[in-house]
């Protein structure tokens, strides 16, 4: 663990880390200013992490490519609520975490039935080399409001309990 810095914001990223099970590996993301900040423990097995394009608009338009693990866990620390929103659109399921600084949006969680999933934006992975991602596209027009909760329920990453 890194001593906590003089900011407050690099203080509660740094003391707020969970430490990464030795079967897991460590990956850090966040947006380009710092304001979101993402802690995700991956399972270590895989040498490569798969990744889906989503076909939708806001994700073509922001470049995004996704990905998630059922056996990590996350830990998402925002320095500045005011800074950042959560945008929804369609099904009006997920929240998007824009950045209102820089614009990027590192994570998007979904909360079901009490517990928060989420998938990360590979582009926003701070220590993760690209050519460990392996990007395919996906689509989920049409999908029921049902279906896809119970997608996300099974693919997303959990949040991390304390």
């Amino acid at each position: 663990m890194r001593a906590a810095s003089a900011r407050s914001d690099e203080a509660v990223w740094y003391i707020g880390r969970m430490p990464a099970p030795a079967s897991h590996r460590r990956i850090d993301a966040s947006c380009h200013c710092g304001t979101i900040r993402v802690a995700l423990d991956w399972p270590a097995a895989a040498a490569t992490i798969a990744a889906r394009a989503c076909g939708c608009g806001l994700c073509r338009r922001h470049g995004a490519a996704w990905t998630s693990h059922p056996d990590g866990r996350f830990r998402l620390l925002i320095s500045e609520a005011a800074r950042v929103s959560a945008y929804r659109f369609g099904t009006h399921t997920a929240d998007f975490h824009v950045c209102l600084t820089c614009g990027i949006v590192p994570i998007v969680t979904c909360t079901i039935e009490g517990a928060r999933y989420a998938v990360f934006n590979v582009n926003a992975f701070d220590n993760v080399e690209r050519s460990q991602i392996l990007t395919g596209a996906s689509d989920f027009e049409g999908e029921s409001t049902d279906n896809r909760l119970a997608r996300r329920r099974r693919n997303w990453t959990p949040e991390a309990t304390a």
